[in-house]
């Protein structure tokens, strides 16, 4: 009897609709193509391993201390997330995160924060009405769920928000926006109607992406959005409007409702 393996939602019903069964099983030269694929599609990408994943078909994708999975016939989507076996309750992604990172220094543990010590020039600086609440987010400009996060930050008044590039999808992208003569609105274009037309073309500028990486490392960040609050706290994923409300409320001077 075949292990029934819960993956999320919309890779989920792909894997359904296509008919294919949970196995461990696959061709070395697929997992060949499927890195050359990936390396090809995304050459600011570091794709450190590339192994077959309890879903036939599926394929666990390693990009230093980030993982993704991936469908080899069809690469073009990255789902980040964890997978888990509900017949053995157990999660299958959680030990590998685990495991890697004591093998890399720099996220070997979270570090405290002192917001007041990030290095807020490496950030796009967002200001909403007074901006006296301040909000500090990782993120990367190839990520969903930071597009996501942005629609929910658009509609929170008296904010100022410091945006960190991180280019853990490739190094690109951050670069053309960190770069561009309005990054703010470059930014705001790309996450909000994957605008590129502000982006920056050409010879690249003096820019923070490699710093901010190093700054999310350092801080065991391993994947965005990962939110930083006022009081050094942090929030790692999606969240809507009223949590991000109720934190900065939490996160203000005085705050703790």
């Amino acid at each position: 009897m075949h292990k029934r393996t819960l993956v999320t939602g919309a890779l989920l019903a792909l894997l359904v609709a296509s008919g294919i069964a949970p196995t461990a099983h696959a061709a070395p030269d697929e997992a060949s193509r499927l890195r050359a694929a990936l390396e090809k599609a995304h050459p600011g990408t570091r794709f450190t391993d590339i192994a077959p994943a309890p879903v036939k078909g599926l394929y666990e994708v390693w990009m230093d201390g980030n993982v993704a999975y991936v469908l080899a016939q069809d690469p073009r989507y990255f789902l980040f997330g964890r997978l888990f076996d509900t017949q053995a309750m157990k999660d299958l992604t959680g030990p590998k995160l685990a495991q890697r990172a004591p093998s890399n220094p720099g996220m070997a543990a979270a570090k405290p924060i002192v917001f007041d010590q990030l290095p807020l020039q490496d950030a796009i600086k967002t200001v909403r009405g007074n901006g006296v609440r301040k909000l500090a987010v990782l993120s990367d400009p190839a990520c969903p769920y930071c597009k996501q996060l942005e629609a929910e930050l658009a509609t929170i008044d008296n904010v100022t928000v410091y945006t960190f590039l991180v280019p853990f999808l490739g190094e690109a992208r951050p670069i053309a926006i960190w770069c561009a003569a309005d990054r703010v609105a470059a930014w705001h274009d790309w996450m909000s109607k994957g605008d590129a037309s502000r982006q920056h073309a050409g010879t690249p500028c003096a820019h923070p992406i490699a710093r901010n990486l190093a700054l999310a490392r350092g801080f065991g960040i391993q994947g965005t959005p990962t939110l930083i609050w006022a009081d050094g706290e942090r929030t790692e994923g999606f969240i809507d409007r009223a949590a991000i409300e109720s934190r900065l409320a939490a996160a203000a001077p005085g705050g703790r409702p």
